[in-house]
């Protein structure tokens, strides 16, 4: 029954979703030792204090918030959570190994200077990657090397990045490690592991293909991808591979992961306990190998003099920016590999390169010190100051011609946000006079300095971990749970049953659409899969019940939908887009709401209806 206390949950859950969708922040007076600062209403927050105004008004209780942690009908959110947790960071300790980026110097290498080859080796890596390692460690590699390798050889990036977002996202719905929602279609609808990829990889294949072929549609002008392009030479796969011996045991251990669940999903275990112990393992072999390379002096070791520099600069920046600047310096060393005098078209090419490694060199250098462009002319690299001193005629002056208006349009901008963001910070130490804790802050600061040193694998891969994922799960759970114990879930499952006719394929279509359609509205992938699972769990247990065909059925047209639908028209579609806006803000290409929808839309569209037509056809034979 429908009550007052039922349409505030609704109208409060809705409001989560929007504030999730666009984030605000709500300014605060100053306050001593902190100054001015904004609360955020966003992804992480927004569904807890959503929670606590719920629990307030006695739209919901303690029993619902215990089932949103333990889970209820076989959805386990603890289980989900330790699983993504423990295979995100066996994932991403790979990734810090740089074979990521090895692998991609040598597809680079295979495509040679056909663009068109090298667009398609990039997609179908991007994808073989994905499945293995899911979307998120790809997504964080791939779109940084994209991003260099786009402004090395002059390409339009747009083509590149989207087509390595498609990739990533639809490869992630083959395992049902692939992705989180995966997980929770399995545990809802008692799915096994094995069984999973035997539904999924058809129509993974079918959406992978189509999805190609709708890029290569709307990407076809030489604008934006050229038949020939100028190669940027030999890349070094070696290069980039930073610890060999990480990258081997990485490997091994992750493989070893997928093949001991695949044998045990026979057995009806909880699959956390077969990715935690790896996890763990993993988490000491990181540890003694490193400890072993910094008392061996194999890696940098901790110094007074990194200390000053590293105060103002967050360690995880820090290994990113190594790890970029290696992959930044192999590029240009393939780019000057060949006799640049021979051919003066390349000169372009090389000064935009150059200049995208002055501009990483100097963010990075003003973040350690806080100084500003002028002030650091030589700490830079000799390429800056050797391209005010060559003559007109060198390669080096191409370094100024080649910058773009767009280009020195975007420098002015961040340039304009330093200076705006470090009068401010001035400004508040001076009312404020003192920082909060300075002994134990500085402390710290230099404990955890000299920690991300000696264990440098480890701290990289600490702030990578999706560590946002885990009050939001929980609290789409909590929130949907109260949904449950307004009623509204049965509301929902009662429209399923009438709408679908309990049949099979007109369950497929509904579920399937509606499954893309809330991916963007209803609060990322995650909060769709939820919702839905417990909307199908409530039709089977009603008392006008819902066929094992009809739940099979929705179970698999919903796995597609949440893996597809993150190809969509919201970055809120799914964690990983949210990532991926981010990394691209970071690196100076801004991308709007409306462009990133433009370009997904032909792919989403072409996606759902063959996917989704895959799946009817294959449950049409299964349940013939």
């Amino acid at each position: 029954m429908i009550t007052r206390f039922s349409i505030v949950t609704l109208v409060f859950f809705i409001l989560s979703i929007a504030v999730v969708i666009y984030p605000v922040s709500i300014p605060l007076p100053r306050l001593p030792y902190l100054g001015k600062r904004r609360v955020p209403i966003n992804l992480t927050t927004a569904p807890i204090l959503t929670i606590a105004i719920l629990w307030a008004a006695q739209c919901l209780g303690p029993t619902q918030i215990r089932d949103g942690i333990v889970g209820t009908d076989g959805v386990k959110p603890y289980n989900i959570l330790i699983l993504f947790f423990s295979l995100a960071y066996m994932a991403i300790t790979l990734d810090v190994t740089g074979i990521l980026q090895s692998a991609a110097f040598w597809v680079s290498n295979k495509g040679g200077s056909n663009g068109w080859k090298l667009y398609f080796y990039f997609y179908v890596m991007l994808t073989v990657l994905s499945v293995v390692l899911g979307n998120d460690p790809v997504i964080l590699s791939g779109t940084v090397f994209l991003v260099y390798y786009t402004s090395a050889t002059r390409l339009e990036p747009m083509p590149w990045i989207i087509s390595e977002f498609a990739a990533a996202n639809t490869a992630s719905m083959v395992l049902f490690l692939g992705n989180p929602t995966n997980v929770v279609v399995c545990e809802g609808f008692s799915i096994n592991n094995v069984a999973f990829t035997a539904y999924t990889i058809l129509p993974f294949l079918a959406c992978n293909i189509v999805c190609f072929g709708a890029l290569a549609f709307q990407f076809r002008g030489r604008k934006h991808i050229p038949k020939r392009l100028e190669h940027v030479g030999y890349l070094d796969p070696k290069s980039v591979l930073r610890d060999p011996v990480s990258a081997g045991v990485g490997s091994f251990l992750l493989g070893s992961t997928l093949i001991v669940i695949i044998i045990v999903s026979f057995f009806n275990v909880d699959v956390w306990m077969i990715t935690l112990p790896f996890a763990v393992a993993k988490f000491i072999f990181d540890l003694c190998w490193d400890h072993y390379r910094y008392t061996h002096d194999m890696i940098p070791q901790y110094t007074s003099k990194a200390q000053d520099i590293g105060d103002g600069a967050s360690d995880s920046d820090s290994g990113d920016t190594e790890k970029n600047d290696a992959m930044l310096a192999a590029i240009q060393r393939a780019m000057t590999s060949n006799s640049i005098e021979a051919q003066p078209e390349r000169r372009d090419t090389l000064g935009s390169m150059n200049h995208l490694m002055n501009t990483n060199r100097t963010n990075t250098l003003m973040s350690e010190t806080g100084l500003q462009p002028s002030q650091t002319p030589t700490a830079i690299g000799p390429e800056l100051t050797a391209e005010k001193r060559s003559p007109s005629g060198s390669p080096d002056s191409g370094t100024k011609e080649s910058n773009t208006d767009t280009e020195k349009a975007l420098l002015r901008d961040k340039e304009t946000a330093r200076e705006k963001e470090k009068e401010k910070e001035e400004e508040d130490q001076k009312q404020n006079k003192k920082p909060l804790f300075p002994k134990q802050r500085s402390a710290f600061k230099r404990l955890h300095k000299r920690l991300s040193y000696h264990f440098p694998t480890f701290f990289t891969a600490l702030p990578r971990l999706p560590f946002a994922l885990v009050p939001f799960a929980f609290s789409q759970f909590i929130l949907i749970e109260a949904l449950a114990h307004q009623g509204w879930i049965d509301v929902f499952a009662l429209w399923l049953v009438r709408a679908s006719h309990r049949a099979i394929h007109p369950t497929v279509w509904l579920i399937g659409i509606l499954g893309v359609v809330l991916c963007n509205l209803a609060g990322t992938n995650i909060g769709c899969t939820i919702l839905l699972t417990k909307v199908v769990r409530a039709a089977v247990n009603s008392s006008d019940g819902f066929p094992d065909d009809s739940t099979r059925a929705a179970g698999i047209a919903l796995v597609v939908a949440s893996n597809i639908g993150a190809v969509s028209f919201t970055f809120s579609a799914s964690l990983a887009g949210l990532l991926w806006k981010g990394i691209l803000t970071q690196k100076g290409i801004p991308i709007t709401q409306r462009t990133f929808a433009f370009w997904n839309m032909l792919p989403i569209f072409v996606m759902t209806a063959v996917g989704l037509g895959v799946v009817s056809a294959e449950m049409a034979v299964l349940y013939r």
